[in-house]
């Protein structure tokens, strides 16, 4: 399969292999022979794997540790802070409707200097399902105060940002409102290609190594939602055309295809 069947690159992707296959995740350490070749298997070459943990360990994302002449990774705890945020709103994307309610505003004038934490500020604030706006300004559906307050003093940028909360007005036309936050017709192609890409495989048994290939994509694609999706609230937004057949499909085949995915996964990165 080619790397470019990935909208990421091999760091994001390491990312989904650990946070879907590491188990625990405060203790397991999984030999880097063996995430290069499953890398391998999902289109990367070796040296675009070494880069890519290379580079997570210098983010702080990945812990090395050489045992002998043998090299493995664990989870910082960094990251386990982050995938447990990341399962929270992957998993529950899509469960229930969102009645209307107070909308989160937040604008932001973070200097040049910080330009590091801006940029994680904008990553986290699309998880949130946040959208920009304008210049600096990014708008919720949904009462995001605590989660972005406490993100501000993680980055220490709190002194350079704003934030506001409120209802938008009823006498406007709403999905043309939100509409320049986010690209909604987009988000609805997208929902519908997924159903389309991994529909086939409900009801089917592959052989482990398939399996895994099918989950590990079926994972990376559907973790992009939650980025894409502010989950506007149905009675002032319809929902996304298929949004809730890519949501069950995504959870049937995520269990269905654990236990043969997880086994070739150890059985490689086991050596």
């Amino acid at each position: 399969m080619p790397a470019d069947a990935f909208e990421a690159g091999p760091q994001e992707l390491v990312v989904t292999l650990l946070g879907s296959y590491v188990h625990p995740r405060e203790t397991r350490r999984v030999w880097s022979g063996g995430l290069v070749a499953v890398l391998a298997e999902l289109g990367f070459s070796d040296g675009a794997a070494r880069i890519a943990l290379t580079r997570l360990v210098r983010r702080g994302l990945l812990q090395r540790h050489r045992e002998g002449r043998t090299v493995h990774y664990s989870l910082t705890r960094r990251t386990i802070a982050l995938l447990a945020d990341g399962d929270h709103r992957i998993f529950s994307l899509g469960r229930r409707e969102r009645a209307a309610g107070e909308w989160t505003v937040l604008w932001q004038s973070i200097p040049e200097s910080r330009r590091q934490a801006r940029e994680r500020l904008v990553r986290r604030l699309r998880f949130l399902g946040f959208g920009p706006y304008q210049d600096g300004t990014w708008i919720a559906p949904h009462d995001r105060e605590a989660e972005v307050v406490a993100l501000l003093g993680e980055l220490g940028v709190t002194e350079h940002a704003g934030l506001l909360l409120g209802r938008p007005s009823a006498a406007l036309d709403v999905r043309r409102f939100a509409g320049r936050a986010w690209d909604l017709d987009d988000l609805a192609a997208r929902y519908t290609a997924f159903v389309g890409q991994f529909g086939g495989y409900a009801g089917r048994e592959p052989p482990d190594a398939e399996a895994f290939e099918v989950r590990t994509r079926l994972v990376h694609t559907f973790r992009m939602f939650p980025s894409l999706d502010p989950e506007l609230p149905a009675d002032l937004v319809p929902a996304p055309d298929c949004r809730a057949a890519a949501v069950e499909l995504f959870h049937d085949l995520y269990t269905a295809l654990a236990d043969p995915a997880q086994r070739h996964f150890d059985e490689v990165t086991q050596g």
